[in-house]
């Protein structure tokens, strides 16, 4: 699984106008499912998004995780972070898993997210979707399980 995680002050998700998930400072996360991902996979994800210490300790070093900041986290699905761009001027996407396989999956890594941490929210999984952060440094860190 791709998460594309963003350290935020804000961010927000809304679909047909309505806002379907939001939080405060903590991590908005955009979240891909490739064809060999499994719930072990989606654990491993969790856990470091959980543990990875990208937020400031009191000497200004990223040094602390989302778990210690009690940060908010907003897990958006995105279809198109596995594709492939290595050639030509179209992205492909024979990598990404199938639609009801990512489906299954994200909402996995949702459930688990929720079971261990708060606040969780999130987008809407195969919904046109208005996305709007602020992210805070800019901190953007490309994890991959």
């Amino acid at each position: 699984m791709i998460g594309l995680l963003q350290r935020v002050t804000r961010a927000a998700v809304a679909v047909e106008g309505e806002t379907v998930g939001e939080i405060g400072t903590g991590l908005l996360v955009l979240v891909g499912v490739q064809k060999a991902d499994d719930e072990h996979r989606a654990e491993r994800l969790l856990e470091r998004l959980l543990g990875y210490r990208i937020f400031a300790d009191e000497a200004g070093r990223m040094n602390r995780s989302l778990k210690d900041t009690n940060g908010g986290l907003l897990l958006v699905p995105q279809f198109t972070l596995p594709a492939d761009t290595r050639k030509g001027t179209r992205p492909g996407f024979s990598t990404a898993a199938p639609p009801e396989e990512s489906r299954k999956l994200f909402h996995y890594l949702l459930d688990q997210a929720v079971r261990h941490h708060a606040p969780v929210a999130s987008g809407r999984f195969g919904a046109d979707m208005q996305v709007s952060l602020t992210n805070d440094g800019p901190v953007t860190f490309w994890l991959e399980t």
